[in-house]
């Protein structure tokens, strides 16, 4: 079966200055929404979506691994936590809660851990192994009282792109699959800014994009449509990637 990663790099007419852009060429637009479309059926009605994505050891681990998206964020809220270490820095989960709540760095670290050794797969045709420690997405969730309604999570971050704040989302069933976890340690070392400190978003059965950086808050919400453009992320919204990015 032609994997939907394979498909996009397969488009020749595909020109990406990196992980986090596509081009505008409206025959690729096209191509791209035919290719989302039969995969997310496939996807949702034939395969398992609770299957674990492939696992690896440290012998496999890439010697680098390149920084997609923002290498920084530089609002002074975030610039003053990234230089005090992020001891004050807390992470806020609301939304279609019954118990909103945060949790600081230290608190998150505590919890407890997951490890996991993946792939990180990028539309551009690039990827790298990494390892990856943090909390499973389903304990906070599940410490949250998420209500029924709750269809969507959805990832507030503290960087931006000409001012307008990054943001991505996943369904329920990515949000509590086990290896959906919010990192605070890559290879063993504390996360670099490069890849999106304090935490960031692993959900290793989707491509890179979905995988946000700096994230500062967590929503639960019923639907995407009151979500900036609705389209479920700022390169949804924004450059025609598609939302499902399932591999």
């Amino acid at each position: 079966m032609i994997s939907r990663r394979n498909a996009l790099i397969g488009v020749g007419a595909l020109t990406l200055s990196g992980c986090d852009a596509v081009t505008r060429s409206p025959t690729v637009r096209k191509i791209l929404t035919l290719g989302e479309k039969a995969t997310l059926t496939s996807q949702r009605l034939v395969t398992d979506r609770n299957a674990l994505a492939p696992e690896f050891t440290r012998a496999d681990l890439s010697p680098r691994f390149r920084v997609n998206g923002n290498s920084t964020a530089t609002s002074a809220e975030y610039l003053a936590h990234a230089a005090n270490g992020f001891t004050d820095w807390k992470l806020e989960i609301g939304g279609k809660v019954a118990r909103p709540f945060s949790l600081s760095l230290a608190q998150l670290r505590a919890a407890p851990q997951r490890t996991q050794i993946t792939r990180q797969d990028c539309v551009e045709g690039w990827s790298a192994i990494g390892e990856w420690t943090g909390v499973p997405l389903g304990l906070i969730l599940r410490q949250a009282q998420v209500l029924a309604s709750a269809q969507y999570i959805v990832f507030h971050c503290a960087d931006d792109f000409s001012g307008v704040p990054y943001y991505e989302s996943i369904d329920m069933i990515d949000a509590l699959h086990p290896q959906t976890i919010l990192a605070h340690t890559m290879n063993g070392q504390p996360l670099p800014i490069g890849h999106g400190a304090p935490i960031r978003l692993r959900v290793e059965r989707a491509l890179g994009y979905k995988q946000a950086k700096f994230v500062m808050r967590i929503e639960a919400v019923e639907s995407l449509a009151g979500i900036h453009g609705g389209g479920g992320g700022f390169w949804e919204d924004r450059s025609d990637y598609q939302w499902f990015a399932g591999i």
